[in-house]
């Protein structure tokens, strides 16, 4: 029906042309996605990911923990209750001479660091190098090759991640002057208590030296320099963190109290 008798107007048949997809369009949907996969790859790295890495790191350094004390109880085993009628002794902290350690291979575990006030359940492994590729990713603390070991005079330099992979100095600006950080190896626990901190650039080496920043000087002392990036998400200066020797316990005396003594 046409519009004279009432009915509805006709209608051309229209076909409506199909849109193109333009190379820019195209272009721009691409990176939109691409900063979509960047986006949630940083928050997995940052987030998610820095919450696994790290409960990943505290079981590793727990299996080293249990694996060094069944190798001590398999070697020494203590008398039954049945063979002694003397109660045992209550613990107590007992120092000795530090054990002084062979350098480690490149990635080659030889302790593991406990913190307190990191919480009680701070644990990180501490292999050779520094690299990120060997140690400090896949592993946690790496020790700069050539600088002492816990136990020898001088200088223990150690490196750590303070943002992803599990993050273990991510607090080291938190720590009060007198904390307890504590290097457990097979032999016992070296603890060393922390002085100070201090931020320098990069090229700054000398705090790797026996006597950190003091060129030329002989060891006396012995003394732990944690270092990381700062500030927090750049590579512009290092944040040092010192500390000093305090006692060195040997396994068979047991965990020292300074493992858990101020604890967060």
């Amino acid at each position: 029906m046409d519009e004279e008798s009432g009915g509805p107007p006709r209608e051309r048949a229209r076909t409506r042309p199909r849109r193109r997809a333009s190379f820019v369009g195209v272009l721009g949907e691409v990176l939109i996605t691409a900063g979509v996969v960047v986006l949630l790859y940083v928050a997995w790295q940052m987030w998610v990911g820095d919450l696994i890495y790290g409960a990943e790191r505290s079981a590793q350094a727990q299996e080293y923990s249990d694996s060094w004390q069944q190798e001590y109880e398999a070697q020494h085993p203590s008398p039954s209750s049945s063979e002694s009628s003397t109660p045992a002794p209550a613990p107590a902290d007992v120092t000795a001479d530090p054990i002084a350690l062979p350098q480690p291979e490149d990635a080659q575990v030889f302790g593991t660091m406990h913190i307190p006030r990191f919480g009680a359940d701070y644990a990180v492994p501490i292999a050779g190098g520094i690299t990120r590729a060997h140690t400090l990713d896949p592993i946690g603390i790496g020790h700069y090759p050539g600088t002492q070991m816990p136990g020898d005079v001088g200088n223990v330099a150690l490196a750590a991640h303070r943002t992803t992979w599990g993050k273990p100095f991510n607090r080291i600006a938190d720590l009060h002057v007198g904390d307890a950080i504590v290097i457990e190896t097979p032999d016992g626990w070296y603890t060393y208590r922390f002085r100070t901190l201090e931020y320098v650039k990069p090229s700054a080496v000398e705090v790797l030296l026996p006597v950190p920043q003091m060129t030329g000087v002989a060891a006396n002392g012995r003394y732990l320099t944690m270092t990381s990036c700062s500030p927090m998400y750049s590579l512009a200066e290092r944040i040092v963190a010192y500390s000093v020797f305090d006692s060195f316990t040997p396994r068979s005396a047991g965990a020292p109290t300074s493992l858990t003594a101020g604890a967060a």
